[in-house]
């Protein structure tokens, strides 16, 4: 065999070496990334029907879920930017890592009303629009509690499903009364002294209850009979329930818990509205306007039993208890 053929010979056997090489590092980096995603923890897919795309990636991120949009239809059963369809579909276990891919409604003949209490009326007006609902008759009312403009009340009341185009009522603040209408305070949360000293000056009967199972430290107002900014005659009865929590006025009170949210990350700014409602009612922690991605943390006395949403530009996007 001459010099040249012995060459060729090597060659091809460096060549062969090589592929060799080549399938068996492929074979290896196969294994491996198998072995990484079986290694993965499983979930359970939910069930996301229905629910807005905000919703939906909070409810996706605690199982490392993610979330692609594959394409929008018309549907009149599905409110206007809802998950319509999903794929996988919910009770499928998947590894944490996988990407749901969801259609999402563009809407039909009925759409969600949205939360435009404790807004200012221009911009409650503004997500009416956006939810493809027409601003109807607007009626003015004296308010200790709301600034002039700020709406108290709408009919239907959010998250109802109504038709496209249908109009909604609303109360708007007048400010502070003038001289002459006397308005009920707000005294939720509020010791029952500042109530008896409110009550002396007015010149308006109080009685009050005690609940004493109540968390809150002793003669803190729970609830109170008229609400706050009802019309008050010449002779007004005014009743309260305060906590009968063993101890003195001004001990401390419940436990407070952090209460803690993320706003999704993508598209402008989204007005936040976060209520949480108890067996004492329902008040208001947090209204404003935060960036994508923003994190919001709020402290929440534990009353048990507490329930909080969370709306985005006036759509409920999630529900927790406490």
């Amino acid at each position: 065999m001459t010099f040249d053929n012995k060459r060729e010979v090597r060659w091809w056997e460096a060549v062969g070496v090589g592929l060799a090489l080549a399938v068996a590092a492929l074979a290896l980096l196969q294994w491996g990334i198998e072995g990484v995603i079986h290694d993965r923890k499983t979930q359970t897919m939910p069930e996301l029907k229905g629910k807005s795309i905000a919703a939906a990636l909070d409810q996706l991120a605690p199982l490392n879920i993610g979330l692609r949009k594959e394409g929008a239809e018309f549907n009149d059963a599905v409110p206007m930017a809802s998950v319509l369809r999903q794929y996988p579909p919910a009770g499928t276990v998947v590894r944490e890592g996988k990407i749901v891919r969801v259609v999402v409604s563009q809407g039909g003949e009925t759409v969600l009303t949205p939360a435009i209490v404790g807004l200012p009326l221009r911009n409650g007006e503004m997500l009416l629009r956006q939810s493809q609902l027409v601003l109807g008759e607007v009626n003015e009312s004296y308010s200790l509690k709301f600034e002039k403009g700020t709406v108290l009340s709408q009919d239907p009341k959010a998250e109802a499903s109504v038709e496209r185009n249908a109009l909604v009522n609303v109360t708007v603040s007048g400010g502070p009364p003038p001289a002459g209408v006397d308005l009920m305070p707000d005294f939720l949360r509020k010791n029952i002294s500042e109530v008896q000293a409110w009550a002396n000056s007015a010149g308006t009967t109080l009685s009050s209850s005690k609940d004493m199972s109540s968390p809150f430290a002793y003669g803190t107002v729970l609830s109170q009979d008229p609400a706050p900014d009802t019309a008050l005659g010449a002779s007004a009865k005014v009743s309260v329930v305060i906590s009968g929590k063993p101890g003195k006025p001004g001990e401390t009170g419940p436990a407070v818990t952090n209460f803690h949210y993320e706003l999704p990350r993508g598209g402008g700014e989204s007005l936040v509205r976060i209520v949480v409602s108890d067996k004492y009612g329902e008040r208001e922690l947090f209204n404003g306007l935060r960036r994508p991605g923003s994190k919001i943390d709020l402290p929440v006395q534990e009353t048990g039993g507490a329930h909080v949403r969370i709306f985005l530009n006036g759509i409920l996007v999630d529900e927790r208890d406490m």
